[in-house]
């Protein structure tokens, strides 16, 4: 799943992505990786390990966004197309994490 918002570094108006991977590894538990970018280049986060839950993954950008200035505006979201239903529900559940006050 691939999601873009626009917003601003440090005062500077970019494009953001967010890349989820999500890995199902068995019927009962599955694993998450996401990748933060601005424009083609790939931001290191904190950490690259594979979360258990989009949650986490979602606060590990949130603390990395607070960290290094960056904004997200939130009306400005795209999810590219296509994209399986249950990733949608799931990340519209849990995106909350990216606007924590």
């Amino acid at each position: 799943m691939v999601v873009q918002y626009q917003g601003k570094q440090h005062g500077k108006a970019t494009t953001f992505t967010i890349r989820i991977i999500g890995n199902n590894l068995s019927k009962s538990s599955s694993n998450y990786q996401t990748d933060l970018l601005v424009g083609d280049n790939k931001l290191p986060t904190f950490t690259t390990g594979i979360h258990q839950s989009l949650s986490n993954c979602l606060k590990e950008i949130y603390l990395f966004r607070k960290h290094n200035g960056i904004q997200f505006e939130a009306s400005t979201e795209k999810v590219a197309k296509p994209l399986v239903p249950y990733d949608e529900v799931l990340y519209n559940y849990n995106k909350g994490a990216l606007f924590m006050a």
